[in-house]
This record gives C-alpha cells, sequence and structure tokens, in this order.
C-alpha cells in the first residue's frame, strides 16, 4: 500500500508499468479501482501513475473549503514526491477540471494534456446542483446514491446488458473503500466553483479534449467548449459515447488517449 503525503493530504497511489510517465486523475466519487479498463493497456506504453483524489477511496478525508485548485496541488506534490518532472496528463470529469487547474499552474512539466468528458467553468447551475445533489446524497441509501450514478454516467444501450448492469452494480456497491456522502458533497462543491474558461488560451502543450455524444451529466458542448479556447487543441467526440465512456467504450477511449501521445508527445529530454 503506497501513501505519499502530499500538500497536507495523504494520497494513496500506484505505478503500473514502465516508459514515460503519464499521470492520470479520476473525477467525482471515483477510486484507483475506476482504472482498471485502462491499467493493462496504459501500462503496456507508459509508466502510468493513478491516484485516489482527497476525500475519496483509501487517501485521506478532507476538511470542507477546498476547491480544484487545491486538488492540482494535491497532484503536484504526488507527482514531486515521485520525482516525474514532467509526464503526460490525463483527466477525467472532475480529473479534467483538476488536470486543466494543473496544466496552468506547471505548464512546463505537462508533455500533452487529455481532458475527457469535463468543465471548463461551474457557475450559479453548478452551484445549485451541488446544493440539491449534496443534501439528497445524505438522505438515501448507498445502493440508490450507485443507481443514480450508474443512471448518470451509462447508455441506454448498456442496459439493454443485464448482467454488464449487474456486474457494475455489485462492483461498486462491494467497493472496500466506499465514498462517504459528506465526502462526495464536498468534492461537488469544489466542482461547482471551478473556472478556467478565462485562463485556457494560455495552455501551449498538446492538447486534447475527449468528449461523449450522449454524455448527458457534463454535455458536450462543454467539451467543445474548452476544445475552442485553447489553442490548437484537438476534439475528438465518441458517438453515441455516455459520460462513463472511459469504462462502456473502454476500447475506443485507451486508444483515443495513447495514440494521441504518441503522435504529440515532446521526445524525452536527454
Amino acid at each position: 500500500m503506497a501513501i505519499a503525503e502530499a500538500n497536507g493530504q495523504q494520497l494513496y497511489y500506484e505505478i503500473h508499468g514502465d516508459g514515460e510517465p503519464l499521470l492520470c486523475v479520476h473525477g467525482l466519487s471515483c477510486d484507483t479501482l475506476t482504472w482498471i479498463p485502462q491499467i493493462e493497456a496504459f501500462a503496456a506504453e507508459h509508466r502510468t501513475v493513478i491516484f485516489d483524489n482527497r476525500d475519496a477511496g483509501q487517501s485521506s478525508m478532507a476538511g470542507p473549503g477546498y476547491d480544484i485548485a487545491d486538488m492540482a496541488r494535491d497532484a503536484i506534490a504526488l507527482a514531486d514526491e515521485l520525482e516525474l518532472d514532467s509526464f503526460n496528463l490525463l483527466g477525467v470529469s472532475m480529473g479534467g477540471a483538476i488536470a486543466q487547474e494543473l496544466a496552468l499552474q506547471a505548464p512546463g512539466r505537462v508533455r500533452t494534456l487529455t481532458l475527457a468528458v469535463t468543465f471548463s467553468t461551474g457557475g450559479t447551475y453548478s452551484r445549485r446542483l451541488a446544493e440539491v445533489w449534496g443534501e439528497r446524497v445524505m438522505q438515501i441509501s448507498r445502493e440508490q446514491h450507485v443507481d443514480e450514478l450508474m443512471l448518470l454516467n451509462h447508455s441506454e444501450a448498456f442496459y439493454e446488458n443485464p448482467d454488464m448492469v449487474a456486474f457494475v452494480r455489485t462492483a461498486m456497491l462491494q467497493n472496500p473503500h466506499p465514498q462517504p456522502p459528506e465526502a462526495f458533497a464536498r468534492q461537488l462543491v469544489a466542482c461547482s466553483c471551478h473556472d478556467t474558461r478565462d485562463r485556457l488560451s494560455s495552455l501551449t502543450m498538446p492538447t486534447q479534449v475527449i468528449g461523449g455524444e450522449h454524455d448527458i451529466l457534463v454535455p458536450i458542448w462543454k467539451s467543445r467548449e474548452i476544445a475552442a479556447a485553447i489553442p490548437d487543441a484537438k476534439l475528438n467526440v465518441l458517438p453515441a459515447a455516455p459520460h462513463g465512456l472511459s469504462l462502456e467504450r473502454a476500447e475506443e477511449f485507451n486508444a483515443a488517449v495513447l495514440g494521441f501521445i504518441r503522435e504529440t508527445a515532446p521526445a524525452p529530454a536527454a
């Protein structure tokens, strides 16, 4: 069990494979188990670092009042601890918001940037959503919470396969480190206050934005907005894909991430 002291937090992390580093940042409520569909493919080409954000998995629970920029500082501190001077960076959903802040805080360390099913700003709508959903998660059972998350993350086609639905639901319910509802609410608040929209134009590293055409949690227009804001960013929309495309469309997602890095990553320093 690997724990790093990072920015006042204790972050659980794992390293898989060898090669140029790939730092992976996942989203709301997710922990390292969520990367299972990616680990084999990513580790075949990269020294792949996955970790639990604060308030999730085996990392430390945090007090209220933090924001996405704080979580980016957590990730930078983890990279420091692991002596990653530069790395390819992947962020999914809330992890994509964290990756935006990380790239803005430490642009010289990010070799390539991939932002998947994510957003550049919260706003009044998101703040109200955080209030309502944060209160609701305190009132419902874990089973109901998992069912809601699955409906928001997966497609109608996914639900036509009852065996897969049952498998994923059981795996989520049997997670040995479930996220407390209070921690879910804190991460929601952090997401709602995120705003990089007016700063993204300063990013110059090769950037890919991956969107899901049928994403109902983070609509595709938010991916288009990010791609338009970052100079020369590549927009890659997976047809009919839902928010949970890293699971439901793992093969296509993995190919998009790895292919972009192969095509655009600068040569490693001597």
